[in-house]
């Protein structure tokens, strides 16, 4: 089975107080999107497109360091990860298969898991399986809806959530794996019209689900896999949670 990936990792870094792009910041030494292609590389996945935005030059001096090549596509406007997503449709016609697509500033989402969600999405031949994690704080993420049978209904964003659903533990790691020919399928069918005015990826899911596609959610092991960092104070959480585990880049 072909397998590619695509990392969002458009995102500024203004409350990092860096001129770089919020993915470029360092947990060890490491940027935190140098994690996210090592494990995705240890995952058995060589073809990748890395979606830059803000700073884009700086993030073409780090991605030409690599020993190893990615291809990229700009995000001109950060509109939402659905749009962000929208840029890389010419890689994705030419990846045909699967797709897993993740957050560049996610450093602990290991290459295990990233396995594991693959063989889940497979084994339960499903359109698209979100990678979900259950968080003590679920505040700030989109929340995991479940059916009564505990199939995926849908994913709610923070700022859509209501007081029920804001309750919600189980959260969307921002990880998915998509059939590449159905997400190109429903793609430009997303829509903005949320509080945000986004285009959000997780309603490529509503819009398969809608098609009668089956979509499931597959919780990783770790919460870890959800955790990212928005200003120095949480990259430095990230430091001690990373030499506290024994994490390695």
């Amino acid at each position: 089975m072909n397998k590619c990936a695509v990392i969002l990792a458009g995102g500024e870094g203004k409350r990092m107080k860096m001129n770089k792009p919020k993915p470029l910041a360092e947990v060890l030494g490491k940027p935190m999107l140098e994690w996210v292609l090592n494990s995705v590389r240890n995952a058995g996945i060589e073809n990748i497109c890395v979606i830059k935005g803000f700073g884009k030059e700086y993030m073409d001096d780090f991605l030409s360091s690599l020993d190893f090549v990615v291809e990229t596509a700009y995000q001109a406007e950060r509109l939402g990860t659905g749009h962000a997503v929208m840029q890389a449709k010419d890689f994705l016609k030419e990846n045909k298969g699967s797709v897993v697509i993740l957050n560049g500033d996610a450093p602990f989402m290991d290459s295990n898991t990233i396995k594991d969600s693959f063989e889940f999405h497979l084994s339960e031949n499903n359109a698209a399986t979100v990678i979900s994690a259950k968080v003590d704080d679920p505040t700030g993420y989109g929340r995991i809806v479940r059916d009564e049978n505990g199939n995926l209904k849908t994913i709610v964003e923070q700022k859509d959530a209501d007081e029920k659903t804001a309750a919600i533990n189980e959260v969307n790691s921002g990880g998915f794996w998509f059939d590449t020919e159905k997400l190109l399928s429903v793609l430009g069918e997303i829509k903005s019209d949320n509080n945000a005015k986004e285009y959000y990826l997780p309603d490529a899911l509503k819009l398969l689900l809608k098609k009668n596609e089956k979509i499931g959610a597959f919780t990783a092991k770790s919460p870890d896999t959800v955790l990212g960092a928005n200003d120095p104070a949480q990259l430095k959480e990230l430091e001690q949670i990373a030499l506290n585990k024994g994490y390695r880049c």
